[in-house]
């Protein structure tokens, strides 16, 4: 992910590297709890600056302003595909994959 240096979703990530994030929707869920880390636009290597450029088109090392990488490890991943799935949702714990 990438965001401004100076945004609120970097400010928050900076003072508490724990982080939960909800993809993609409200029907079909993931929810991943991890832990973040911030590298400034400058700072990241070049293969996966190019790597995040060319799957959104757009580079935020070419912007005016400075831009935060953020990196998130996976420790918990809850899935469900609606209500009926709320049970057994939790797949991955502590970093591991559940079978």
């Amino acid at each position: 992910m990438c965001t401004s240096a100076s945004s609120v979703t970097a400010r928050n990530v900076g003072k508490e590297p724990r982080v939960r994030l909800a993809l993609p929707d409200t029907f079909d869920v993931v929810l991943l709890l991890g832990e973040a880390e911030c590298f400034p636009d400058q700072e990241v290597t070049g293969d996966a600056a190019d790597a995040f450029a060319d799957k959104f088109g757009w580079d935020p090392r070419e912007e005016e302003d400075a831009f935060l990488y953020i990196r998130v490890t996976p420790r918990t991943v809850r899935a469900w595909r609606g209500e009926p799935e709320l049970l057994g949702r939790v797949i991955m714990r502590d970093g591991m994959w559940l079978e």
